[in-house]
C-alpha cells in the first residue's frame, strides 16, 4: 500500500550569474537564465535523478533514486525568470507486488519519460524500465515493462541506465524511447544504447569521453539528442557538459558522438548534474533545464539551471 503524500515546503534562492564572479551571460549556443539553489527541511527532498515538465512548462514530474516520485510547479517571476517551486510533493514508488521498496537497490530510480498517459521509469541497480499509469501513479504498481534490449550482463554496478528520452513524433525515431547506459562499456569502449521502439529498433553506442559518463537525456524538437554527462574524479574534479547527437545518426548499430554546446567546472554554479528537459517558452524558444542530484549529503547541493538555446 502507497504511503501518505508527504507534502514539501522549499524555500529557492535565486542564482544569477552561471560563472562565479561574471556577468557573461552567452556561453556558446546557449544564454544562461536564471537558475536556483533550492533546499527544504523534509529529508526526503533531494536526489533528483530526472525531472520532466508537461506541455505547459510549468508542472512537473521527477523522480528520486531513493525510489519516489516528486511533483511540483515551476514558478518565475515579473521578468520570467526562475523564482521557486509550489505545491511540491513527494511519494513512495511502488513495486510490481504494489508495495514501496525497504532498500534504495530495489527501486533506484534514475531515468524517466512521459508519453501520453503513461509515465516510463528506468532502474539502475536492478535493470529494468516499468511502465505505471500517470495520473494513478503514486497508487498503482507497474503495469506493464519495455523491454531495454541492452543484456542485462552488459550493465556495469552503478553504471546501468541512467537515461531514458521521448522522441518526437514527427522525428526520425517516430516517438520511440531512447535509453543511454551511464558507464557501461561495449568491446570497443563506447557506451551501450538502444533504441527501444519503431523503425529504428535496435542497439547503437554513443562515443565515451574517458571523463564523463552519462546522466540523463531530452529530444529538441528537430529529433537531435542533448546528453547530459557528468565529471567526478580527483585529478581533474566535478564537471559538466551537454552534447548534441543529430537525429538521422541514431540508428542500429551506429556510433553517434556530437557538439558540446556547454562545458563546465566548479568555477561555475553546478553540482553534481543527473536530470535534463527540453521546454518551450512562451515565446517560442527552447529552454534546457537542469536540475542536480546532492545525493543528500550535507556537501552537495539541489541546484536547478536554466539556458535558452539561441542557435
Amino acid at each position: 500500500m502507497a504511503a501518505s503524500t508527504i507534502r514539501v515546503e522549499v524555500t529557492a534562492q535565486p542564482i544569477m550569474d552561471f560563472k562565479v564572479g561574471s556577468a557573461q551571460k552567452h556561453f556558446g549556443k546557449l544564454e544562461f537564465m536564471g537558475g536556483l539553489l533550492m533546499k527544504s527541511p523534509e529529508p526526503l527532498f533531494g536526489a533528483i535523478s530526472s525531472i520532466r515538465f508537461l506541455l505547459d512548462g510549468q508542472n512537473f514530474l521527477a523522480v528520486l533514486d531513493t525510489g519516489h516520485w516528486m511533483s511540483g510547479t515551476l514558478e518565475r517571476g515579473a521578468t520570467g525568470a526562475l523564482s521557486g517551486l509550489s505545491n511540491v510533493s513527494i511519494d513512495a514508488m511502488l513495486d510490481q507486488n504494489g508495495q514501496a521498496a525497504k532498500r534504495k537497490v530495489d527501486m533506484d530510480a534514475e531515468g524517466l519519460a512521459v508519453r501520453g498517459v503513461q509515465a516510463f521509469v528506468s532502474y539502475e541497480q536492478q535493470p529494468r524500465i516499468d511502465i505505471y499509469p500517470y495520473e494513478n501513479r503514486v497508487t498503482a504498481k507497474p503495469v506493464g515493462h519495455l523491454p531495454h534490449l541492452i543484456p542485462d550482463s552488459e550493465f556495469r554496478r552503478n553504471a546501468g541506465m541512467e537515461t531514458l528520452a521521448l522522441s518526437p513524433a514527427d522525428g526520425p525515431l517516430k516517438g520511440a524511447m531512447v535509453t543511454v547506459a551511464e558507464a557501461s562499456l561495449d568491446r570497443n569502449g563506447n557506451l551501450f544504447a538502444a533504441v527501444l521502439e519503431g523503425p529504428r529498433k535496435g542497439l547503437f553506442a554513443v562515443a565515451k569521453n574517458a571523463s564523463f559518463s552519462v546522466t540523463d537525456g531530452a529530444f529538441l524538437p528537430d529529433g537531435d539528442l542533448l546528453l547530459l554527462e557528468r565529471r567526478f574524479n580527483f585529478a581533474e574534479g566535478i564537471g559538466m557538459r551537454i552534447r548534441r547527437i543529430k537525429a538521422d545518426a541514431i540508428r542500429p548499430g551506429a556510433v553517434v558522438d556530437g557538439d558540446i554546446l556547454l562545458e563546465a567546472d566548479l568555477s561555475y554554479q553546478i553540482d553534481n548534474m543527473e536530470g535534463l528537459d527540453v521546454v518551450k517558452a512562451p515565446d517560442g524558444s527552447l529552454r534546457l533545464i537542469l536540475v542536480s542530484d546532492d545525493n543528500h549529503s550535507f556537501l552537495q547541493r539541489n541546484v536547478m539551471l536554466e539556458f535558452k538555446l539561441t542557435e
